[in-house]
């Protein structure tokens, strides 16, 4: 029977993928993917939760869909940032990205 704990791990183990790329990867579109990663990882967190420890309410689903809604429109923006970034300056690459600094 597959209990709050395997939710657990599975979460944790896609959440730890996603913090692994984040400080791994150059390219902003993947940056971007494992942010979503592990978002996705919480809000399996958010279902686990809610299945078990209240199982008659919907809270964690509440909280899941808030949280797609708020990954998608977070999506949407890093994109368009992308699109203008690659069109002014031919890169992805978050490290050449340092117009910002002192």
């Amino acid at each position: 029977m597959i209990g709050l704990e395997h939710y657990l791990v599975v979460s944790a183990c896609l959440f730890s993928l996603g913090l692994y790329g984040l400080f791994t990867k150059r390219n902003a579109v993947a940056v971007l993917m494992c942010i979503e990663l592990m978002l996705n990882a919480v809000n399996l967190n958010f279902v686990a939760f809610s299945r078990f420890i209240t199982p008659g309410g919907f809270t964690g689903q509440i909280f899941a869909i808030f949280n797609i809604a708020v990954a998608a429109a977070e999506v949407a923006v890093g994109l368009a940032l992308i699109f203008a970034i690659y069109r002014d300056r031919a890169t992805t690459n978050v490290d050449e990205l340092d117009w910002m600094k002192w």
